[in-house]
């Protein structure tokens, strides 16, 4: 199925460059127009001038001339690396996810081999796929998940990379053998994928165990302006209450929590559709997304929202399932932290 190889990576050289810490910058499409400026002031040859640049041909331009001066530095091999990060959730708990770094063919969908679970816009794919081409290299990894144990993890040795908590080794096994009969499911990433197989590139790709105990989805709740035509009445209490009583439902129930200033524990009983396909089914006009659960009922209780549906996450199952279906979640199903950290690790095509 998946089609995955060692590559030679090109990164930065600290010793021209200067610490990765001021080098590295979270995936583009996270990052606020204020955030840009302040990445791109911490440091002149930070990551962000590539992949948020004023032009793609300023990029592209960046990227040979930091090549030229030593402060991009190409691998004398090809090869895989581990990856581990090190991270404290939305939910306050630390954890670890750890991965592995590959070069990845980018096949249509079609084949099976990649899954999609989102749906994507023209407008984001049309400016990755002008970037890939005046660039000639991927910039950013994409995250994607796999079933089974991972062929190998992080080396017992001091990490060859390292920033923010995020740790690289590279890698002397090869992990492509065990990745011949997997499915991959693309968790952050659909544009950047669709523009490499547009452009017939491997994509420079994150694989993680579904069986990682760092692996978690987090959710992401709706707030609607006006109230939706539709609405639930059922027994209220205050939201912090219905969320806990929420939790005890079981997974395969489609359910969440209305409030409207009470919350409504809201069981739509077993089956499909999942619980963001029972929202989405309100519709989009006025929504808003936010994955803070008591920034969502201060929104209605301020008066900026009339309703806030707080969503349980994603079961990785579930996403998996609609994939393998041939279907897609709506917007905002699937809330996978950390991002992955961009600037390690680039990959030419």
């Amino acid at each position: 199925m998946a089609v995955v190889k060692p590559f030679r990576a090109v990164r930065y050289d600290e010793a021209v460059a200067g610490p990765l810490e001021r080098l590295v910058a979270p995936p583009y499409d996270v990052i606020s127009p204020q955030e840009r400026e302040e990445l791109r002031e911490r440091d002149p040859r930070n990551v962000v001038h590539l992949t948020l640049p004023d032009s793609e041909q300023e990029a592209a331009w960046l990227w040979r001339g930091w090549q030229a001066e030593g402060v991009l530095a190409r691998e004398p091999e090809p090869s895989y690396w581990a990856l581990s990060q090190d991270y404290v959730g939305p939910d306050g708990v630390a954890r670890t996810r750890t991965g592995l770094v590959v070069s990845l063919e980018a096949e249509p969908y079609e084949t099976k081999a990649v899954l999609p679970h989102e749906r994507t816009h023209a407008g984001p794919k049309e400016g990755r796929i002008r970037l890939l081409r005046e660039v000639g290299a991927q910039l950013e990894p994409i995250f994607l998940l796999y079933d089974g144990e991972p062929p190998a993890g992080p080396p017992d040795r001091p990490a060859d990379l390292e920033a923010e908590g995020t740790r690289l080794w590279r890698l002397d096994a090869d992990v492509a053998p065990f990745f011949a009969d997997r499915q991959l499911l693309i968790a952050d990433g659909h544009h950047r994928y669709e523009s490499a197989v547009a452009e017939g590139t491997p994509i420079l790709a994150v694989l993680v165990s579904t069986s990682d105990p760092g692996l978690m989805i987090f959710p992401t709740h709706r707030v609607f302006a006006e109230q939706p035509s539709a609405r639930w009445d059922g027994p209220s209490s205050d939201a912090e209450t219905a969320l806990r009583r929420l939790e005890a439902i079981p997974g395969h129930h489609a359910a969440f929590v209305q409030y409207d200033g009470r919350a409504s524990i809201v069981d739509a009983g077993p089956g499909r559709p999942l619980d963001v396909e029972v929202i989405d089914g309100l519709g989009h006009e006025g929504i808003s997304y936010t994955p803070d659960a008591g920034e969502a009922v201060r929104r209605v209780d301020s008066g900026e929202a009339a309703v806030a549906y707080l969503m349980r996450p994603s079961r990785i199952e579930d996403v998996f399932a609609v994939a393998r279906r041939g279907d897609v979640l709506p917007p905002k199903s699937t809330y996978f932290y950390p991002k992955l950290l961009s600037g390690l690790l680039f990959h030419p095509v």
